[in-house]
């Protein structure tokens, strides 16, 4: 009976240890950089009664955030179309798909085929790399390099970015392709 009360005894004294020593922490914590204590919160004198106008102060002074934005009527979150919708990519892929592809990333907007040689026996094959600049089918929206390897043994090649036609003409492709499908896609939803 003895050793329950003295065990109770100090689980209390350990408790108010601790309580104590927490106390000068919580303390120290409300003093403010000039060493005057001070509780969290503002002074009323310094801001406007009126709610909207300290809305409008706490925007200017960069503080909070706007709830409707956030919650309600802006936008919600980001923007995650699916690669079918997106008319170039598509086209990119239907020009492209006689070769094989290395890497395909859509959220990097980029696509890199395999090495492709038309026929087994040839010592020339060609690479291409075609990167996306922005979602809208113009001129611009793509760069497209193509690498020309030839190999005079399997260990002994040279690789090299062409200028040639083979880019041009894919781009070409690729816009005219993506056209249509855009043209399809409102023949649709009409």
């Amino acid at each position: 009976m003895f050793v329950i009360k003295s065990s109770k005894i100090f689980v209390k004294f350990l408790k108010l240890s601790v309580f104590l020593l927490i106390i000068p922490i919580i303390l120290s914590s409300c003093k403010g950089p000039d060493g005057k204590f001070k509780l969290p919160g503002g002074d009323a004198r310094k801001f406007p009664a009126d709610p909207a106008k300290r809305v409008e102060q706490n925007l200017k002074e960069g503080r909070g955030f706007q709830l409707n934005e956030t919650f309600g009527g802006g936008k919600k979150g980001g923007v995650f179309d699916f690669a079918s919708s997106n008319e170039l990519w598509r086209a990119s892929l239907d020009v492209i798909d006689f070769m094989p592809l290395s890497s395909v990333n859509y959220s990097g907007g980029i696509i890199i085929t395999d090495w492709y040689s038309s026929d087994q026996g040839s010592r020339e094959s060609i690479k291409i790399s075609i990167r996306f600049l922005t979602n809208e089918i113009r001129t611009d929206a793509l760069d497209i390099k193509v690498f020309n390897k030839i190999c005079n043994d399997s260990v002994n090649c040279k690789i090299t970015e062409t200028d040639g036609v083979i880019g041009k003409e894919l781009k070409r492709k690729i816009l005219k392709t993506a056209t249509l499908y855009k043209e399809e896609k409102k023949n649709k939803k009409k």
